[in-house]
């Protein structure tokens, strides 16, 4: 079987262009115009902020534009820091700019993307990240072309009808190797040669194959006045968003032992929890409240106890199952609260590394995390110290799912 090489992706977005086909506005440039009630480069950042695989989130703008970026990315939440960094006159010298601002930063892999291309999702770029982890060089999304071609003279004559097959229009986050795109970069800036049109031809002319993956019919670039107005009419028009809470609900039995683990973080103890797994209570109970989002059973029916591989098994893979199945799903988790019922052992000292746990497992900035705990006051069999239950709830919003 093939090895997935691990991976490390950072993110570039371009966002230094001024926008002139687009028009002068009081907004700004393009990028920065209002569809849906928001600047369209928010758009564009909250899919990349929200995507697990994303390790560093770097925007490349226009030095003018800093008080704009601010007041866009403001309140935006994301597991990584999203940084900025002042582009060139030309798209080549803005993504260099960004390359160089990632230098540093340990990644392998690198995806860039144009602000103005809001309407893309994490099924395309789990497409793009799975051809990179395959060890393509280069990956670029594309469309089939569907239209007729024509090629016309300087008259405007039709002189011939260009055959379709094989042509594909291109799309971004055109992804790659780091190093390989990095000095692909500073050898074209070298040559003065800054024609290209995309970066996956800067790749070509390097020398490097460009691995083509399905692209996205909605992954459209607003160009023009009339692309911003009818992006914002499309987002305008939705409807209700498809928000749904999914609650889980478990429960082990305590025996003698030497520590509980309680949210992925082992807490010693004089007692620990019985169960096949690890018996994570929180865990289990989160698991499940995940899978009830979108009608996919519980972790019983992913994980039978009775099923000897489990058998001691850490619970993150529970609940990194779960959350890859709401993903595919079409799913973005907003939110995951657990509520610890326990009388022993005290759960405050150890809650921020519990909600660092969950948000590391679950793919979500830590500040969407929230774990709690509370007493029995001594009733019932959480409070004679016989077990300990969890309550744990998730918000899911989910997009391009009919109910």
């Amino acid at each position: 079987m093939h090895q997935k090489q691990p991976i490390s992706i950072g993110i570039i977005v371009v966002a230094a262009g001024r926008g002139e086909r687009a028009g002068a506005s009081e907004e700004g440039p393009k990028q920065y115009r209002i569809i849906g009630g928001r600047p369209v480069i928010a758009h564009t950042l909250e899919t990349f902020a929200s995507w697990h695989r994303a390790a560093h989130i770097v925007v490349v703008i226009h030095p003018d534009d800093e008080t704009l970026f601010a007041k866009a990315a403001s309140g935006m939440s994301s597991r990584n820091e999203i940084l900025s960094v002042h582009g060139g006159a030309k798209r080549q010298q803005s993504v260099l700019a960004g390359l160089r601002h990632l230098q540093d930063t340990g990644i392998t892999h690198v995806l860039i993307h144009d602000a103005v291309r809001p309407f893309f999702d994490h099924e395309l770029l789990d497409r793009v990240a799975e051809a990179l982890a395959d060890g393509a060089a280069a990956v670029l999304p594309a469309m089939p072309v569907a239209d007729t071609l024509k090629r016309a003279d300087a008259s405007g004559t039709v002189t011939e009808t260009v055959s379709r097959a094989h042509l594909y229009a291109a799309q971004t986050p055109q992804s790659f190797a780091f190093d390989i795109i990095l000095a692909a970069h500073e050898k074209a800036a070298a040559a003065a040669l800054t024609d290209f049109t995309d970066d996956a031809a800067i790749a070509e002319w390097a020398g490097y194959p460009v691995t083509i993956v399905e692209g996205m019919a909605d992954n459209v670039k607003l160009t023009v006045r009339r692309d911003i107005a009818m992006a914002d009419q499309r987002l305008s028009s939705i409807g209700l968003p498809d928000v749904r809470t999914g609650n889980g609900y478990d429960v082990h039995q305590l025996e003698p032992g030497d520590g509980v683990t309680l949210c992925g973080v082992f807490i010693l103890h004089d007692q620990r929890l019985k169960g096949h797994s690890d018996a994570d209570v929180a865990l289990h109970a989160l698991t499940d409240a995940l899978l009830a989002t979108c009608g996919a059973g519980d972790i019983g029916d992913h994980f039978p106890p009775s099923d000897p591989q489990w058998k001691g098994a850490p619970s993150r893979i529970f609940i990194e199952h779960a959350a890859k199945i709401v993903r595919e799903r079409g799913g973005t988790i907003m939110n995951a609260d657990v509520t610890l019922i326990a009388e022993a052992p005290k759960v405050g000292p150890h809650r921020d590394a519990m909600r660092a746990k969950l948000s590391e497992f679950v793919g979500i900035s830590i500040d969407r995390c929230s774990v709690k705990a509370t007493t029995n006051e001594t009733i019932g069999f959480v409070g004679r110290r016989e077990g300990i239950a969890a309550i744990a709830t998730a918000t899911v919003v989910y997009q391009d799912i009919k109910p």
